[in-house]
């Protein structure tokens, strides 16, 4: 049961990260090229504005297909597997035992967990979906439910580099939603560092040091191109 928690949450913040410093960095190289290519807040934030509700519905959607085709996935190895303990018990059965001997069981310890695991049909193939093909269910369970946290993730993450043009003019603005975005990259990093045994530093580090170098990469593309969108 604490697995399956674990497993559930891991998934929960994986996509929340996801969509969030997705919806963050897009935006953030879109509003620093309309930021230098009109000076005008007005645009930053029409095109700002555009670009998460149009990246959240892609972000959405992306991982709401990803996680049912992995889910549809999931269930026909898992049909699969039913049908091989049916049919071929005996290859199986060794397949668990293989299993827990490479785990260092033996004797008549060995033989006993294999007795036991395959005593129970359900048992047997959750053993083997799990151990054997490195598949679990909850890790995608609910196309749904990552669909709209991925969504309002892009989207919150988005407004992150809009907020400061809301306030400020345009010149001052761009410098602190420079530094506003680094420090929240840096804290999301920083985050899934504790939930994933990195240290905290160098993932706040690493997450920080790659969406600027995407934003910067962003705006530089806008700016070559003219800022085509506005």
């Amino acid at each position: 049961m604490m697995q399956k928690e674990g497993h559930g949450s891991s998934a929960w913040l994986r996509d929340l990260i996801l969509g969030g410093q997705d919806g963050l960095v897009n935006v953030l190289g879109i509003v620093l090229a309309v930021a230098e290519a009109t000076g005008a807040r007005s645009m930053v934030l029409i095109a700002g504005l555009a670009a998460t509700f149009a990246e959240s519905i892609s972000m959405g959607a992306v991982a709401y297909t990803s996680s049912k085709a992995s889910k549809e996935y999931y269930q026909k190895q898992l049909e699969l597997e039913y049908e091989e303990i049916k049919t071929k018990p005996d290859e199986e059965r060794r397949e668990v035992r293989e299993i827990y001997r490479a785990r260092g069981f033996s004797g008549k310890l060995l033989e006993d967990i294999v007795k036991k695991i395959t005593s129970n049909k359900k048992v047997w193939v959750e053993t083997m979906m799990r151990d054997e093909l490195k598949l679990s269910e909850t890790e995608f369970a609910h196309p749904v439910r990552d669909a709209v946290i991925v969504g309002f993730a892009a989207i919150a993450g988005s407004l992150v580099p809009l907020v400061p043009f809301i306030f400020l003019p345009v010149e001052v603005a761009v410098i602190v939603t420079l530094g506003f975005s680094t420090v929240v990259l840096f804290a999301s990093g920083a985050i899934k560092g504790q939930w994933t045994a990195v240290h905290p530093f160098k993932s706040g580090l690493e997450m920080a040091v790659v969406g600027m170098t995407a934003a910067i990469a962003g705006y530089l593309i806008g700016k070559v191109l003219g800022v085509t969108i506005v």
